[in-house]
C-alpha cells in the first residue's frame, strides 16, 4: 500500500466501493479520524448499514480487522494534535542518516506528488472562475501561522482584480469584517493542523451568509471543510517541528497564476496603473 493514511485509502478504493460501502467511508470522513474510533457497532448504525459492510470495507483497505483499522486512526489523530516538541521527537527518533538536505527535499517532493495527485480539476476550475468573478468581494483569511500564506494571497489578488480584503482572523475585530460579506462572496481560508476555533466560528458566520468558502487546509482536512466542497488538502509533514507549507505556497500560485489569466486584461491594465505609481512615487531604485 503506497500510503499508511486511510483517507488516501478511501479516496484509492473509492469508485470500485459498492453503495453501502460509500456510504459508510462517507460516514467515515465526516470527522475523520475521530468519527471511526467508537465500535464496529456504533460505526455501522451511523452509516445505516450491516456490520459485515463495516468488516468488508476494513479488509478491502488493506487491514486484517477492526482493531488494527482503529489503531491507524488512533496513530493518525496523535499525528494531527501533536504540537510542534512531539513532531520534532518523532521525526528525530526515526531519522535516517542521510543529510537534512537530502530528507527534507525528499519530504517536500513526496508531499507534492501525493497532493497534486489527489486535486480535483474541476474543484481547482471553480475555484478559479469564483476568484476571477469581479462582482465577488473576495476575502482572504489566515490563522497563527498561515496567515503568511494569506498575506502573499491577498498581495497578489489585489493587485490582480479590485474589492479584495485581507481579514486578520486573529484580531478581536474580525466580526467587524463580516457586515459588508454579501451572498456568493468568496471567503479563501488558510487552516492547517491545531485548527483555530476562531477561524472556524468567522467561517460558520461567513457561510451562514451566504459566502461561497474556498480551503486549503493539510492531509487531516480542517473542520471548516464542513462548509464547503472546495477544498485543497496539501501534504505537510517534513523531517521538523515545525509543518511545510510549500504545497499549500505551490498551490496558491497555481491559482493566482490561472485567475490572472482569465482576466488578463483588466489584470494588466491595473498592474500599468501600479508601475506608473511606482514611477512616480521613485518606490524601486532604477538602474540606468
Amino acid at each position: 500500500m503506497a500510503s499508511n493514511n486511510i483517507s488516501d485509502r478511501l479516496t484509492l478504493h473509492f469508485d470500485s466501493l459498492t453503495r453501502a460501502e460509500r456510504q459508510l467511508a462517507n460516514v467515515v470522513m465526516e470527522n475523520y479520524p475521530v468519527s471511526g474510533l467508537g465500535s464496529i457497532t456504533e460505526l455501522a448504525e451511523k452509516a445505516d448499514v450491516s456490520t459485515p459492510s463495516v468488516a468488508r470495507l476494513v479488509q478491502k483497505l488493506g487491514f486484517k480487522g477492526f482493531p488494527e483499522f482503529q489503531a491507524q486512526l488512533r496513530k493518525e489523530l496523535a499525528a494531527k494534535i501533536s504540537g510542534p516538541i512531539e513532531k520534532h521527537d518523532r521525526w528525530a527518533e526515526n531519522a535516517p542518516d542521510t543529510h537534512i538536505l537530502n530528507r527534507f527535499t525528499d519530504a517536500v517532493m513526496t508531499n507534492i506528488r501525493k497532493s497534486y495527485h489527489q486535486i480535483d480539476t474541476q474543484v481547482f476550475d471553480r475555484t478559479c472562475e469564483l476568484l476571477a468573478d469581479q462582482n465577488r468581494s473576495v476575502y482572504v483569511v489566515g490563522g497563527r501561522i498561515t496567515h503568511a500564506l494569506a498575506d502573499y494571497f491577498f498581495l497578489h489578488m489585489q493587485v490582480i482584480r479590485p474589492d479584495v480584503t485581507h481579514i486578520q482572523s486573529i484580531s478581536n475585530a474580525w466580526p467587524h469584517y463580516l457586515l459588508d460579506v454579501k451572498q456568493g462572496d468568496v471567503i479563501v481560508v488558510f487552516d492547517v493542523r491545531r485548527y483555530e476555533n476562531s477561524t472556524l466560528k468567522l467561517i460558520e458566520m461567513a457561510a451562514a451568509k451566504g459566502a461561497e468558502v474556498v480551503l486549503i487546509t493539510d492531509q487531516w482536512i480542517s473542520p471548516i471543510s464542513k462548509f464547503t466542497n472546495l477544498v485543497f488538502a496539501a501534504r505537510i509533514s517534513v523531517p521538523s517541528a515545525w509543518d511545510s507549507s510549500i504545497v499549500n505556497m505551490l498551490i496558491l500560485e497555481t491559482i493566482i497564476a490561472r485567475v490572472q489569466e482569465i482576466i488578463w486584461p483588466d489584470t494588466r491594465e491595473r498592474m500599468e496603473q501600479l508601475e506608473s505609481m511606482f514611477d512616480e512615487t521613485k518606490f524601486f531604485r532604477k538602474f540606468t
